[in-house]
């Protein structure tokens, strides 16, 4: 009996002998998955779109040309601007009220009676075209853009393209003053070792010269994928980004989309829109032990007190969010239809997002940080070109959904990061809480002054800190 169970036992431990290396590889491997994907960089999906008039055409190919583009005005257009102006009809402002209940309508007189008499629409259209414009078709719509590119580069100097994205209500003109430091530094006194930029602005579709979405839908994302086809289309595979406002979101969203793509993300302005007992935590013990949740002096001195700096002043100057997150068209056809009306709905921004303080002041501060000039020619761009309603429309597709569900909502940026905190900002991102999404922060600078519309009021400041950036990016 004990030699007939021999070659059983055999033929068992035989079976085992096999059994166990297969169960281990398997077990092996399924751990190994594990542990890979856990590091796995998850990212947006870049899919596709369709935003031009009716469906998209069956068959024939887009045309991918680039097309040279030159602002135009014409004596019919500034007629009716004229007329427009000199027909407006203006409330009383109440006395000792400066800006803190809108624009203040005395104030707004003299602007009119500036931009009437003393603005010249045609001498800022030859400022405009000081860079050279270009247009392409994408998705269905035209894309308007300058690119700007260095006029000498030094033998052994690297060329890094940079793609700049603008936010609202501001335009691609916002970036006319740190151009000339970004693509010619030595010129400028910067001090840029042996970095040159060449600098591309886009105009967000529906802002200014480019063509506004025919479809519903088309938020940051949208932006980011055509953002990325128009790189790859002017033939660049690897690229930086800067952006503040809508800039920011779009170009973050561009880091997550194709990251492999971004050779760095510079932003001026945090979205840290994650919220929980975590953050509750952080706000709580941040006024008393700072240090005990990640954060630094200057942190408290920005954001304390923090209900008063945080959600009344925050509450105090979004209003306008509201409206445009809900029903844009409506305020917007008031707007597009009244040159007056949208100088004051647009240049109340350039005061309180500069500096919080210009609240009580009765001109608004806005000649303070720049000229009438500069402030009229970013609103007739959206004049010209009838954007308002579209630019509005932009708040409304990326605002309307819950943040907690949208593609990018749980997708962290592993891309090098820089991030430029200016003090007058509407809200203030630790550094502590911008890790919580953004990975690999490789400068944080607490700037010395400034506000929203940083590239508009501090280029220099702005553009030193992207050289900055950029320089201990290309030495790792």
């Amino acid at each position: 009996q004990t030699i007939l169970c021999l070659p059983r036992s055999f033929e068992c431990s035989q079976k085992n002998a096999v059994l166990v290396p297969v169960v281990a590889l398997g077990v092996g491997g399924m751990l190994v998955y594990w542990l890979r994907s856990r590091h796995k960089i998850k990212t947006i999906e870049m899919g596709n779109g369709w935003w031009g008039s009716g469906e998209r055409p069956l068959k024939g190919k887009e045309d991918e040309s680039i097309r040279p583009f030159k602002i135009e005005t014409s004596d019919k257009e500034i007629e009716d601007l004229h007329r427009r102006l000199e027909q407006a009809r203006y409330t009383p402002h109440l006395e000792g009220a400066a800006f803190h209940y809108g624009f203040n309508s005395s104030y707004l007189q003299k602007v009119v009676a500036y931009w009437r008499n003393q603005f010249d629409w045609r001498k800022q259209v030859e400022v405009l075209n000081k860079y050279p414009h270009f247009q392409t078709t994408i998705e269905g719509i035209v894309i308007h853009f300058i690119h700007v590119k260095p006029s000498y580069v030094p033998h052994g100097r690297a060329v890094q393209p940079l793609l700049m994205v603008h936010g609202w209500p501001g335009s691609f003109y916002e970036f006319y003053k740190i151009i000339p430091l970004l693509t010619e530094p030595a010129e400028h006194g910067l001090n840029a070792g042996d970095m040159v930029f060449e600098v591309i602005c886009p105009s967000i579709p529906g802002y200014g010269f480019s063509e506004a979405p025919h479809q519903k839908g088309f938020d940051s994302k949208a932006t980011a994928r055509i953002f990325h086809k128009l790189m790859n289309r002017l033939g660049f595979k690897e690229y930086y980004l800067q952006g503040g406002d809508w800039g920011s979101l779009i170009t973050t969203n561009m880091a997550q989309m194709l990251p492999q793509s971004v050779k760095g993300l510079h932003l001026n302005l945090i979205f840290a829109g994650r919220q929980g007992l975590r953050r509750m935590i952080s706000v709580m013990l941040g006024a008393y032990v700072p240090w005990l949740v990640g954060l630094t002096r200057e942190d408290v001195r920005r954001m304390y007190p923090f209900i008063q700096k945080n959600i009344y002043e925050l509450l105090r100057e979004s209003g306008y969010l509201h409206i445009q997150a809900t029903k844009p068209d409506t305020a917007g056809c008031g707007l597009n239809d009244s040159p007056v009306g949208l100088a004051a709905y647009i240049l109340e921004k350039f005061s309180t997002w500069t500096d919080k303080s210009f609240l009580h002041k009765d001109d608004g501060g806005l000649e303070s940080k720049y000229s009438l000039d500069e402030l009229l020619t970013n609103v007739m761009i959206y004049w010209v070109t009838s954007s308002i309603v579209s630019s509005m429309r932009f708040y409304k597709e990326n605002i309307s959904k819950d943040p907690g569900l949208t593609a990018d909502a749980r997708v962290a940026v592993y891309v090098p990061t820089g991030i430029a905190a200016f003090p007058q900002e509407l809200v203030h991102t630790p550094r502590a809480w911008a890790k919580e999404i953004f990975k690999n922060i490789i400068t944080y600078s607490y700037m010395p002054r400034g506000g929203h519309f940083a590239a508009f009021e501090e280029p220099k400041l702005l553009a030193q800190d992207i050289m900055h950036f950029v320089r201990k990016v290309e030495q790792l």
